[in-house]
């Protein structure tokens, strides 16, 4: 009886376990392009409309923000940089002006495994290391943005390198690679179809041009029409609005994604233990001995450059990982350089993007693609060989990852502060007026960091500076510290949990009360 038991066990735990395992990471990464088709539904058309405004686009803060809005609205990088391809090949955009918008793209691709982070909320110390992990790929990207935009403004930096690697005649073929999704195909086509296509077409009209498009690809039912559907999906012969149905692909899709997470991490916790947990730990960590120590990141970032090329999206190959990091599998040492490689293997499908294009827009579409991936590659000689300069993202990201573990609630308030409110507001000042920006923006900008300088010298070097400068006590709580926010949070949540306790016994109370007056009466 007890062999059979260690029988049992083994088969659950090196048979069953992986199996499942595997199920529902491939659900889980269904559940990221149904994600995806969701947003694509629900602001594809809107975001197709806002890149087809080329006037505001000449604005290159205007163009980053709006970068990383439509990438939040789309939800995959690779999507609103191949718009953007495509739009430099039709000619409606200029490289010069589309290259602030592929900076976006960059920045606004790490908002879905920031999402995922949260699904690890439960437990405090798997929340601190999933949210670091997670938001050292936006510090990355904010951090190469700030320090490559002016220049690019100012020198046109990555326009001119772009120009003078290509070579002046191009000649091309268009093609199509698909990996992963030949796996993920079969399954996520038989739920929901969009078109991404429709989003470029927006996109690249006339000014004058009115079209009508469906994001949502529908059987079409007219009168007239003799020909069979082509679709077989769910909302193939829906009268759904493509709004209504990214609403209901919303919730399905937000559901699917927190329920496979949550089973991922239970089999992860089951399977992690005692010599396994060790030694996968120290595989994933490990660095080549003696002096060559120092290559083992580089082969990460080749890793993960090779993974998203597989997998065709960095949002994917982040998101998948991001859990790994929670239960402590991967250290967010580790995590960094595999999330540089996730920014350089995205940058292949603007680049197979660019290969459609002909004639004379050939060279200027592959130039722009060329651009994200000198940007991507820029980024990492400037915040990667360089220990110190390493340290930087990943600090910060520690910073935020400790924040969200002691207030749960800021996670919610940074992602919609970051992806959301900031782009905005940055956005609605440069359509205003540039000057507007800069008289707004350069103070605030100014006051950070001194805040930042400040800071690190109260950790590394606090004789440096005068004794009222050593800590911040001598500001107001609020001004630094988020216990007062944190109170009236609390204080608003347990107002709502009574109100609703209270109501959830009203009704119990109210339904007992009919249920005797039904019987009296009975």
């Amino acid at each position: 009886m007890g062999r059979m038991k260690r029988v049992a066990s083994y088969l659950w735990l090196y048979v069953c376990l992986p199996i499942l395992f595997i199920g529902f990471l491939y659900l889980f990464i269904c559940s990221l392009d149904f994600l995806s088709s969701a947003f694509r539904l629900l602001g594809g058309e809107a975001a197709g409309e806002v890149i087809s405004e080329s006037d505001i686009l000449s604005n290159p803060v205007s163009g980053v923000m709006i970068g990383v809005l439509v990438t939040v609205l789309v939800q995959s990088s690779s999507t609103s940089t191949s718009i953007v391809v495509s739009m430099v090949g039709a000619g409606i955009l200029e490289v010069k002006i589309a290259i602030p918008i592929i900076m976006g793209a960059n920045i606004g691709t790490s908002v879905t495994n920031t999402i995922v982070a949260l699904g690890q909320s439960g437990d405090r110390n798997e929340f601190r290391r999933a949210f670091g992990g997670a938001t050292v790929h936006d510090m990355f990207n904010w951090l190469t943005v700030a320090i490559l935009l002016p220049i690019e403004w100012a020198f046109g930096y990555l326009y001119k390198l772009s120009e003078a690697i290509l070579p002046e005649k191009l000649d091309s073929k268009e093609i199509e690679i698909e990996l992963l999704k030949v796996l993920t195909k079969p399954f996520t086509k038989l739920i929901i179809e969009v078109d991404k296509k429709a989003i470029t077409a927006v996109a690249t009209k006339g000014e004058d041009e009115v079209i009508d498009v469906r994001v949502l690809k529908v059987c079409d039912d007219g009168p007239y029409n003799v020909t069979p559907c082509e679709y077989e999906h769910l909302f193939a012969n829906t009268s759904l609005t493509d709004s209504q149905a990214g609403v209901i692909m919303l919730f399905v899709s937000l559901f699917l994604l927190c329920f496979c997470l949550f089973v991922i991490i239970k089999i992860l916790h089951t399977v992690l233990r005692g010599k396994i947990a060790h030694f996968i730990k120290k595989f994933i960590n490990a660095d080549f001995p003696g002096k060559l120590s120092f290559l083992a990141g580089y082969l990460a970032i080749l890793v993960g450059a090779g993974l998203t090329f597989l997998v065709q999206s960095s949002s994917i190959f982040t998101s998948a990982i991001t859990p790994l990091v929670g239960v402590g599998v991967i250290t967010l040492d580790r995590m960094y350089p595999l999330t540089l490689g996730a920014n350089i293997g995205t940058t292949a499908t603007a680049m197979i993007a660019s290969l459609a294009a002909s004639g004379s827009k050939l060279k200027p579409s592959i130039q722009v693609a060329l651009c994200h991936l000198i940007f991507n590659i820029t980024g990492i000689i400037i915040w990667y060989p360089i220990p110190f300069m390493r340290q930087v993202p990943i600090s910060l990201a520690k910073s935020l990852g400790n924040t969200t573990a002691k207030y749960r609630w800021f996670a919610l308030l940074y992602l919609i502060l970051v992806f959301f409110l900031l782009p905005g507001i940055v956005f609605s000042l440069s359509l205003w007026s540039i000057w507007a920006l800069v008289g707004f923006g350069l103070p605030i900008l100014i006051l950070f960091l001194l805040i930042v300088l400040v800071n690190i010298l109260q950790n590394k070097r606090p004789g440096w500076l005068p004794v009222i400068l050593r800590d911040w006590e001598f500001l107001p709580q609020w001004l630094h510290s988020l216990k007062p926010l944190d109170r009236i949070i609390t204080k608003l949540l347990e107002i709502v949990c009574i109100c609703c306790y209270k109501r959830d016994v009203e009704e119990r109370v109210g339904g007992e009360n009919s249920l005797k007056s039904s019987f009296v009466s009975v």
